[in-house]
């Protein structure tokens, strides 16, 4: 994502963010931003990649920059924590709130999203597994080739979905990869609480296919891309939206009955 800084560069950028945490000045608060912008570049070439081509990258970034900006305002450099790891989630964050806003996806690809999502929750009830394919398509009276279109149909939606809800209907609810990867610790309960997160989505992600899981670690942990996933796993790039897009129609079901079953 970014080049490895050299000691003079870490100690100018250290000196910017002592000046604007100390003085609150514009100056040094916009050299930030221009300092971070390749880190929202990169941001929304990984949000834009699916996209419809009528979503301009541009756009993306421009939406990136409030994140980056916020993220700026709130940073406590005191924290053990690198900015661009709490700045992440934020910039992903503000250009999915956008997308949002601006109501980008077709209803008829989330009716798609949410007929397979319904199809897995209930097998998984029933038979206490993953669902394969075949069982999946078999119970929505479709065959494995519609199947894989739907899961082609609808990737594009599902490809930052990690990082948006995974359970609860806004943002103020339920669980996201951000908030795991974020610092948003208030002291002790804070501290309790972002665990507790991270022990319930761990045991989502366990409870996947070897290569669902190979491809969540490589996509949001690694940072690659999925041409290069592609690369590694031997299959097309196509094939790879397919197996993200299952993983996160999963972890969205197990995340929504695990927040049933604290109701």
């Amino acid at each position: 994502m970014a080049t490895e800084q050299t000691e003079a560069e870490k100690q100018a950028v250290g000196r910017l963010w002592n000046e604007y945490k100390t003085t609150g000045a514009r100056e040094a608060r916009d050299k930030l931003i221009l300092h971070y912008s390749p880190m929202v570049k990169y941001v929304a070439g990984r949000v834009a990649v699916g996209l419809p081509q009528q979503i301009e990258q541009a756009d993306l970034v421009s939406y990136g920059i409030f994140g980056l900006i916020d993220a700026i305002n709130k940073f406590d450099p005191s924290r053990n924590i690198k900015f661009e790891t709490y700045a992440i989630a934020r910039v992903k964050g503000a250009i999915i709130d956008e997308l949002r806003t601006i109501d980008w996806v077709p209803r008829s690809i989330r009716a798609k999203a949410k007929a397979v999502e319904k199809a897995y929750a209930k097998l998984e009830g029933t038979l206490l597994r993953t669902p394969t394919d075949a069982e999946v398509a078999a119970e929505m009276e479709i065959s494995e080739k519609d199947l894989h279109q739907i899961f082609n149909q609808i990737s594009f939606v599902g490809i930052f979905a990690l990082d948006d809800v995974l359970s609860g209907e806004s943002q103020n609810q339920g669980i996201t990869l951000g908030d795991t990867l974020a610092d948003k610790q208030t002291g002790p309960l804070g501290a309790f609480e972002l665990e507790e997160t991270k022990q319930t989505l761990a045991g989502a992600i366990n409870r996947l296919g070897d290569r669902e899981k190979v491809v969540l670690t490589l996509y949001y942990y690694e940072g690659l891309t999925l041409a290069e996933i592609g690369e590694i796993l031997s299959v097309t790039e196509s094939r790879v939206c397919q197996i993200h897009t299952k993983a996160i129609l999963q972890l969205r079901v197990r995340l929504n009955d695990s927040e049933r079953e604290l109701a």
